[in-house]
């Protein structure tokens, strides 16, 4: 009997825990004890600051590291004897290595470390706040997708660097010498960054641009050309291609890895709810089916495609 109400005790205790750490007053507190902790960063850099306030920078730097020490221990404590959950979250990772790393010594082979790990301590605000989180997690899920769009960018910026060698390197050498600075050029172009001045200098020639001759005396060139419907169909369309074209597909897979995060997150705070209070509502149950009806509905399109890939094939 006294066995068991030690661990109803124990029980208990460990829900008041995981009660103050998702309390909004502790994450709050979280919240603007990072923040100074970047500030204080910031701060450090000014050689004045430093030699004016440099005791009373580095005890309020020792006392946010302390904070971060008790957040840390609370999060595992809330585990109790399964304490070790604590590092089943990657977030949770993340600060932790950032605490041990600036409880390194600040001297000797340590001091750069020490120095990252404080500035990366700015980036815990992302681990702080949920939907920083989701952002970074959209970004992570997407990288495979956004790697074929930058390969299919790439495709267009070496063709496109061929060709403008070919057109325009006899009146124009400086930006279309060869294909190094083709490519240069072309992600001048792409950013958007003047990109009409090297056009200009497509279309009315080298010679009748009047800023080229002067930025041009120590280069030779073979002749000036006026090209004005190619220049411009060259570089307008690659702009339309490489800017327009190539930013929805990026901002269409973002969007797309950030609503299956949306997702995962919701089904884990479901699964995480389940195992908490041993039971599940009504609307967590409806999230759960929705979420197998989203999973079944994958699975038929990726079926589909390749029963229609096997079709063509026969």
């Amino acid at each position: 009997m006294q066995a068991q109400i030690g661990r109803l005790g124990g029980l208990g205790r460990l829900g008041r825990l995981g009660r103050l750490v998702d309390s909004k007053v502790f994450q709050h507190t979280v919240l603007g004890v990072i923040t100074a902790a970047a500030v204080l960063v910031g701060l450090e850099t000014s050689r004045e600051m430093v030699a004016r306030y440099g005791d009373w920078l580095h005890r309020l730097d020792q006392l946010v590291l302390l904070f971060f020490i008790v957040e840390a221990l609370l999060k595992m404590a809330r585990h109790g004897r399964h304490w070790y959950r604590y590092f089943g979250d990657r977030w949770n990772v993340f600060d932790f290595l950032i605490v041990v790393a600036c409880l390194l010594p600040a001297g000797g082979q340590y001091a750069a470390v020490l120095r990252l790990a404080r500035v990366l301590r700015a980036l815990r605000l992302v681990t702080a706040v949920p939907k920083l989180q989701l952002l970074v997690n959209s970004l992570l899920k997407s990288v495979t997708s956004l790697g074929y769009v930058g390969l299919l960018l790439a495709v267009l910026f070496y063709v496109y660097a061929v060709l403008g060698v070919y057109l325009f390197r006899g009146n124009d050498p400086v930006h279309f010498q060869d294909l190094s600075t083709a490519l240069l050029t072309l992600f001048r172009v792409v950013t958007l960054e003047d990109w009409t001045d090297v056009m200009y200098i497509q279309m009315y020639g080298s010679e009748a641009y009047p800023n080229y001759a002067a930025f041009t005396q120590a280069h030779l060139r073979e002749a000036s050309r006026a090209m004005p419907v190619l220049g411009a169909a060259f570089f307008v369309s690659f702009v339309m291609l490489g800017t327009m074209i190539m930013l929805n597909l990026f901002i269409g897979v973002i969007i797309n890895s950030m609503s299956e995060a949306q997702a995962d997150r919701e089904s884990e705070e479901r699964r995480r709810h389940l195992e908490r209070d041993g039971r599940i509502s009504v609307g967590d149950e409806i999230g759960l089916i929705e979420e197998e009806i989203q999973k079944l509905s994958r699975r038929l399109k990726s079926l589909r495609g390749r029963a229609d890939a096997e079709s063509g094939d026969g």
